[in-house]
Parts: C-alpha cells; sequence; structure tokens
C-alpha cells in the first residue's frame, strides 16, 4: 500500500473533489473547460489539476496545443483497503478491549 496522505489531502479540498468528480462522471476535458463550469478562475484549475496530478488522481494527455484531463480511480481503490485494514484494526481492538471485561 502506498502512502494515502496525498490522495486524502488533494480530495479534502472541496473544489478539488468537484473537480475530480466532474472528470469522472463526465469524462476528459481541459482545464479552460473545468474553469468554465466551476466558480472558480483557470490559474486555481490549473493549481487543483497538479495536486490531483501529484497524487494520482488524473492522467494528462496533450492534444495538440490543449491538455486533457482525466481521472484515475485506482488510488481510490488503495484507499478503500487501507480504510478497510483500519477498521478491522480497530474492530480486533475493540473485542479484545471487550474480552477483557467479560
Amino acid at each position: 500500500m502506498t502512502d494515502p496522505q496525498p490522495v486524502l489531502a488533494a480530495l479534502a479540498d472541496p473544489t478539488r473533489r468537484a473537480v475530480f468528480e466532474r472528470l469522472n462522471t463526465e469524462g476528459p476535458a481541459t482545464a479552460s473547460q473545468l474553469a468554465s463550469e466551476l466558480p472558480v478562475s483557470r490559474q486555481a484549475i490549473s493549481k487543483h489539476l497538479g495536486q490531483l496530478d501529484a497524487a494520482g488522481l488524473v492522467d494528462r494527455t496533450s492534444q495538440g496545443r490543449e491538455v486533457l484531463y482525466s481521472a484515475q480511480v485506482a488510488p481510490l481503490g488503495e484507499i478503500t483497503g487501507w480504510m478497510e485494514q483500519v477498521g478491522s484494526d480497530w474492530d480486533n481492538r475493540l473485542q479484545r478491549l471487550k474480552n477483557s471485561f467479560d
């Protein structure tokens, strides 16, 4: 399991979540297209896309002078596995604690 911190940090921001959800539900888009659909500037969208890219949540594809961004959901699967493991560990700890009082 890779470090979950970059993915969790990237998705902690509501604008980045909106960008990711838009790319995931409606498909690839340029930064300009995303900026026209969201209440933030193109420059802000570019910074948010950079954070999502650093976390592995978007993929960049050049088409001529434009760059298309698309959602990459694989890191979410890794995070889900990590969360399930953390939950299981806590369930085991709580069961041991309960058993110690029986």
